[in-house]
């Protein structure tokens, strides 16, 4: 391709935007809709589109003459060829034009296609944005076809119903907020109220790994937010018991609609007159370092991340941990245990149920000692359902008791650890990020906003240990020995972030507790002291994911923990 600078490659309009480098765009319905193909094919919007299209082709490579016609010729042959003006075809091939037409189609599918209309402009056509956007689509179907089938001669036998015009649409609002001083620069700027997606939905990043840990600053990053309308959106979303008013940089829209297989939105009335517990503001310019940090303003009572606009921050783990890493210090801060695991109610046939709490950082084993216990002990699970998938917390009560909540009512998993059943269950409602890449990943729906929060007893906490020889299951005999393992947070890096080898990360949490580890401290201890008092089995199961990748010793401690689990 001939790649253009990026300024010159950006469409931006009031009604279209697109970055190419970035692989977005948004079509604003609420300033101009096209309902014919007439209007369609005449409007700016489709010459804007047919010129980048055009930049992107190499003339010295491409055979195709009909490629290197002028923006104005392109379109004209083409509204000869839908009204059967035979003159279309005096200096150009039809196989030609139909091969151009083909790769125009699929260079604009190429994007990820987001239209955005705005509640606040016309509250009766907000309550029909579905059919709206889908009558767009079948719009922009029907134009291609008619093209197609015009230039090859003769009606196809098979069609596709894919996604011609766009991915998803949101639904968008201004809300009267509790905005404190200092954060006004956020007024204009348009909160998500609904989301249509039309999975699966199949997302690139230019990157796809994250690295290192995030910091705090002496500095609030609001101080430096100058977004503008259109540019920018919030969504605002309830992670855990947290409110938070995440907005992202419209060259960040990957990150943005995948938000919503993640987090619960919250409602127009959850976020009218609130003040957000958390905001976080992602692909913000001139940030110190160029890195991610985060920000305490004690005085508001608010967790300020902030995450640069670069390359290397498009990958989904720099939204989904920012905003996960505000959440925990917000808890750290209000007594509570953030837990870098996954949590499970599973119902037996013989009639017993547990919670069981997998516990460990990235790559330790938690998903797969999951998927292996399922696939052993498929024919004498009732049910399988998941409370947490990677961040929750354990809270004490006042009067002595202790609950597990979790955070996200959706899952952000590897492709490569998904069982072939897992995945293709799942894959009708999945939103993958670079599914031909290492490291790939899919965020799919878990369980319901009502479920994440509700107060679960702990029946077992297990670390996933990665790295050991051993093969099993191993109960702590007393509350100093499992704390010691637990704080260490050892494991065997496996290529998820930008460690290698043998690692150790304070409580196997990057996220919250190795920033606030004096804090976090006290509450662990209380943790243990009651959870060892009440009986409730801690201990460790062994993954071998260190070094069996064949995962046969992972399959034989998930039988003996399905043991203990039936029979105990």
């Amino acid at each position: 391709m001939r790649l253009m600078s990026k300024d010159s490659q950006i469409i931006d309009t009031k009604s279209l935007y697109v970055n190419p480098e970035r692989g977005v765009a948004t079509l604003n319905y609420s300033q101009n809709y096209f309902t014919d193909i007439p209007s369609l094919v005449n409007s700016d919007e489709v010459k804007q589109i047919v010129k980048l299209y055009l930049d992107s082709r190499n003339p010295d490579n491409d055979d195709d003459a009909f490629d290197n016609a002028s923006v104005d010729k392109f379109i004209d042959v083409l509204k000869k060829i839908l009204f059967d003006d035979d003159s279309a075809f005096d200096e150009y091939d039809p196989k030609d034009i139909l091969a151009s037409v083909e790769e125009l189609y699929s260079y604009y599918r190429s994007l990820l296609r987001v239209s955005v209309i705005s509640y606040n402009d016309n509250k009766i056509v907000g309550n029909e944005f579905r059919t709206i956007d889908t009558q767009f689509n079948n719009l922009v179907r029907k134009l291609y076809r008619i093209l197609e089938e015009k230039l090859q001669g003769f009606e196809n036998r098979t069609y596709r119903q894919v996604n011609a015009a766009t991915n998803a649409t949101i639904l968008v609002q201004q809300h009267d907020w509790k905005i404190p001083a200092g954060y006004e620069e956020l007024r204009d700027i348009d909160f998500i109220n609904t989301v249509m997606l039309r999975p699966p939905m199949m997302m690139h990043t230019k990157s796809n790994k994250r690295e290192g840990v995030f910091s705090a600053v002496e500095e609030n990053p609001i101080d430096r937010f100058h977004g503008e309308r259109g540019k920018w959106f919030c969504y605002p979303a309830k992670i855990g018991e947290s409110l938070a008013f995440i907005y992202f940089n419209v060259d960040y829209l990957v990150n943005g609609i995948a938000l919503s297989n993640l987090f619960e939105l919250a409602s127009p009335e959850e976020v009218e007159g609130q003040k957000p517990d958390l905001v976080v503001l992602f692909g913000l310019e001139k940030t110190e370092g160029m890195v991610s940090h985060y920000y305490h303003d004690e005085k508001n009572d608010i967790w300020v991340g902030e995450v640069p606009y670069t390359d290397k921050t498009t990958y989904f783990g720099y939204m989904k941990k920012m905003c996960l890493t505000v959440h925990n210090l917000h808890q750290i801060y209000n007594g509570r245990l953030p837990i870098h695991g996954s949590m499970l109610k599973i119902k037996f046939t013989n009639g017993k149920e547990k919670n069981v709490v997998f516990f460990g950082d990235s790559g330790a084993g938690k998903s797969e000692s999951i998927e292996a216990l399922q696939e052993l002990a498929d024919d004498k699970i009732v049910s399988m359902e998941t409370i947490f998938d990677d961040m929750g917390s354990f809270t004490l009560t006042d009067d002595g008791h202790i609950y597990a909540q979790g955070t996200e009512t959706g899952a952000f998993v590897r492709l490569d650890d998904l069982s072939s059943a897992v995945a293709f269950n799942n894959m009708d409602r999945g939103v993958y990020l670079n599914p031909e890449r290492k490291n790939a990943r899919v965020i799919i729906p878990a369980d319901t906003y009502q479920n994440v929060v509700k107060h679960h007893h702990i029946d077992m906490w297990l670390y996933a240990n990665n790295y050991s020889d051993q093969v099993g299951i191993h109960r702590f005999d007393t509350k100093e020995e499992a704390e010691k393992v637990f704080i260490a947070g050892q494991r065997k890096a496996l290529g998820t972030t930008d460690e290698v080898g043998m690692s150790k990360t304070f409580f196997a949490n990057p996220f919250g507790p190795v920033q606030e580890q004096e804090k976090t401290k006290p509450i662990i201890d209380k943790v243990f002291t009651e959870l060892f008092n009440k009986g409730v089995y801690v201990g460790e199961i062994f993954t071998h994911l260190g070094n069996d990748k064949s995962k046969d010793a992972l399959k034989e401690s998930a039988s003996e923990l399905l043991d203990v689990l039936m029979n105990n």
